[in-house]
């Protein structure tokens, strides 16, 4: 694994698109503080940039890098949770600024899942997790399933994990420092 995060790691810092396994489904990724990365992700999936990306970070520790006021309550739902679960900050900080949704948002995940925590810790910081498909397609729950374009449109592919099957990306909840709390995605 550890050659596998190294190649990932240049990847990301030279400003290339990942293509990896998460916690949930296969993802394409990069390096979410770099804008020029962040268009080659919409480029590639055919989605307008309008459309928020999600990310993923190591640990709370690295999730107060990104968001100016964590509401208490994430962090409970982050401690308790037993599935893979987005939470949606208000407050966006030190990312591209076309990952951010035009509402100042941003859409951000600790993974349970050791190769993207030490790829996050290793980058220390935020990478771009979007499903490995392109937009109005379906996810792919298999590495199998992955389109050629998408295969093709990546600068690494990570070979980890390529008979896992994955069926469920993750629950997505929306957290507003007024206190609102809204399921988006269960």
């Amino acid at each position: 694994m550890n050659e596998e995060i190294n190649k990932a790691l240049q990847t990301l810092k030279s400003g290339g698109l990942i293509l990896y396994p998460t916690d949930t489904v296969w993802g394409i990724g990069c390096d979410a503080t770099n804008a020029e990365a962040v268009s080659k992700v919409y480029k590639l999936k055919q989605r307008i940039d309008s459309k928020a990306l999600i990310c993923l970070v190591a640990d709370d520790r690295m999730l107060k890098k990104y968001v100016k006021k964590i509401p208490e309550v994430a962090l409970n739902i982050i401690d308790v949770t037993d599935k893979p679960t987005t939470i949606i900050y208000d407050n966006a900080q030190n990312l591209a600024s076309n990952l951010v949704a035009e509402d100042n948002t941003i859409a951000i995940r600790i993974p349970d899942d050791e190769f993207c925590f030490q790829l996050c810790r290793r980058l220390n910081g935020a990478i771009v997790s979007t499903s490995a498909n392109i937009s109005g397609f379906p996810t792919p729950n298999s590495f199998k399933e992955i389109q050629p374009a998408i295969l093709k449109g990546v600068d690494y592919v990570v070979n980890l994990h390529h008979e896992k099957i994955c069926n469920k990306p993750s629950s997505i909840i929306k957290l507003s420092n007024n206190g609102v709390v809204k399921i988006i995605r269960e």
